[in-house]
């Protein structure tokens, strides 16, 4: 199953790690978190070593929509509700900065990056959409509330926040990854004093950042209570007929996390939606397919792909130290399906960290802050059925029990989102190997 972009990019390629080194800064994860936490180190000159298990971007980056915006689905309502204005305006000022440097980034590197609003739209109740628009107004922002869309579907309303951009995902990476300390197939199995322990050696730093989507030290953080994993699915759609006005720029997305988003890529539409918990029953491709065999039944599907996000509690991720006991020690995830502002945010302020700076979201994000949230209870109770759940085919991170996915031909982990394939090689983490049974 590829995507559009790894269709249609050769990514750079790099050796393996064979040795034992040392360096200032291990970086473990090769996608485009690790991969600009990687590039904002160089550029402070700081020695690093990024290291990959597989190849570059292919997890999650290599499947996004690439839409880098500040608008994260009606989130910032919910943020001004639990945390207050103060934190919800930092968290926009946060995402706004991480969208002004791809700006700047991108005008060095070809990557079909591209200025165009975006709107979240409702097509149910305007209700939700009043309540995010009152926030915004506070706050200052200079969003627009739009009633009509070119859509083939009927919204009640939408807000727009203009001047925000989409890209080529692996272009991008491409271009910045190029002149990187970077080695592939080189996974780290097991971290202990400041020493990452490969199958082919030791790798000694003086800081260590996990970047590797969902983070896979257990003993640290109790991030197996605070995430879990949500599923998403894209259909590459060709001669889709869609409105001139959604041809030249717009991206789009439905505040239901059920519904559907829409952007450009060329002359294909990329129809996202069809999501549910990883592990879990949900729409899938299906859901999309009938949308548009529907709404454009000349399309043609060129791609279809499908990535999962890390979901954590309160809406805001995790970036710093991975456990107030972990001094050197540096994780960034949790970014509910808006990575693209959300890595920029965590290359900056590990690297401000790391130099002795003073990052002024460093507070907003601590991984350290209070778990005291219902999301973390419901985590628990679904982690404690499935580990009572009796089967043979068990997730070696946690041992809950594994779900088949017929849809991806797949078993998939309900606690904490690994993926295997039909024959038991790993697909997605935190699981650090192949199921026991593997053929």
């Amino acid at each position: 199953m590829k995507s559009i972009w790894n269709k249609t990019v050769c990514l750079n390629s790099f050796p393996v790690l064979n040795s034992d080194v040392s360096t200032e800064v291990l970086v473990i994860g090769g996608g485009i978190t690790g991969l600009l936490c990687a590039y904002m180190l160089q550029q402070a000159g700081v020695p690093y070593i990024l290291t990959e298990a597989s190849h570059i971007c292919s997890g999650t980056t290599g499947y996004t929509t690439a839409k880098i915006t500040s608008q994260h689905g009606l989130i910032y309502h919910k943020l001004n509700k639990k945390h207050g204005s103060e934190k919800t305006r930092m968290y926009l000022d946060a995402q706004q900065n991480a969208l002004n440097i791809y700006k700047k980034l991108c005008t060095e590197n070809e990557c079909h990056f591209s200025v165009c609003d975006n709107y979240v739209y409702a097509t149910n109740t305007g209700h939700k959409l009043e309540k995010e628009w009152n926030t915004l107004q506070t706050l200052g922002f200079n969003a627009a509330y739009v009633k009509e869309l070119p859509l083939p579907l009927s919204v009640t309303g939408s807000i727009m926040f203009p001047k925000q951009a989409q890209f080529h995902p692996l272009m991008f990476i491409n271009s910045i990854s190029r002149n990187l300390n970077i080695y592939e197939h080189t996974a780290v199995k097991s971290i202990d004093n400041n020493i990452g322990y490969t199958d082919h050696g030791k790798i000694k730093a003086s800081h260590i950042i996990i970047a590797t989507h969902f983070p896979f030290i257990n003993r640290h953080g109790m991030y197996f209570l605070k995430l879990y994993q949500h599923r998403s699915y894209v259909l590459a759609l060709e001669n889709p007929d869609t409105p001139t006005q959604l041809q030249v720029g717009g991206m789009y997305a439905d505040e239901d996390s059920a519904g559907l988003s829409f952007r450009n890529e060329g002359n294909l539409l990329l129809l996202g939606g069809g999501a549910h918990r990883t592990g879990q029953k949900g729409g899938n491709w299906s859901v999309l397919r009938e949308f548009a065999d529907q709404h454009y039944p000349g399309s043609i599907c060129r791609y279809r792909y499908a990535a999962q996000d890390c979901m954590p509690p309160d809406a805001l991720p995790y970036i710093g130290n991975y456990s107030s006991r972990t001094r050197n020690l540096y994780v960034a995830t949790g970014f509910q399906k808006w990575g693209m502002t959300n890595a920029m945010v965590a290359a900056t302020l590990l690297r401000d960290k790391i130099i002795g700076e003073k990052n002024p979201y460093e507070e907003l994000f601590s991984p350290s802050r209070s778990v005291l949230q219902p999301q973390i209870a419901a985590n628990a109770l679904h982690a404690t059925i499935n580990l009572l759940t009796p089967t043979i085919r068990r997730c070696p991170h946690l041992g809950c029990a594994l779900k088949w996915n017929p849809a991806e031909h797949s078993w998939d982990c309900p606690c904490h989102g690994s993926r295997f394939t039909e024959n038991g090689k790993l697909i997605d983490n935190p699981a650090a190997g192949d199921l026991p049974y593997s053929k």
